[in-house]
């Protein structure tokens, strides 16, 4: 199952029954719903040597964070339902902003945790996935993403066990 770094989902997807969280303790769905939220705020954020980012980014980064109900993964479809159902309603979580270290520790920890219980099909879906969310938000600036946002993509997809 290969998924473009666009996040684009295969054309023909199919559409199981949505995965249960059984599969992982409560700490660890959070960590995964978290992350995608999490790496659009530091990839929409303003850094040394990154482009400022307008409103434009940040819809970019929650189109990306959508296109994951088409994807061919149980895992990414459940992701995004839990991160819909949460801001449909759900109890409020802890929103922090976070810092480029915390995040790319984040996503470590999300790889573990998706090499200990995913399928591997469906932990190389979520990854390529996140990793899309934070793409989809450097390429808005004018000219694509800077060598600053490259950077940043590169130490993600290091992060994500995608390179």
């Amino acid at each position: 199952m290969s998924h473009s770094v666009a996040g684009e989902p295969p054309a023909a997807g199919r559409h199981a029954a949505p995965l249960t969280t059984a599969f992982y303790s409560t700490a660890e769905w959070d960590l995964l719903t978290d992350l995608p939220g999490r790496v659009l705020v530091v990839a929409a954020s303003a850094a040394p040597g990154r482009p400022p980012r307008g409103v434009g980014a940040g819809l970019a980064g929650l189109d990306a964070v959508a296109a994951g109900r088409g994807f061919d993964s149980d895992l990414v479809r459940a992701v995004v339902a839990a991160i819909y159902a949460r801001h449909d309603g759900g109890a409020a979580r802890d929103e922090r902003l976070t810092d480029l270290v915390d995040l790319l520790a984040a996503c470590r920890a999300a790889v573990r945790v998706l090499h200990r219980r995913a399928d591997p099909a469906d932990s190389a879906a979520y990854r390529q996935w996140v990793e899309s969310v934070a793409a989809r938000v450097c390429r808005t600036g004018e000219g694509g993403p800077s060598p600053a946002d490259r950077r940043f993509l590169d130490r993600l997809g290091g992060a994500l066990d995608l390179r």
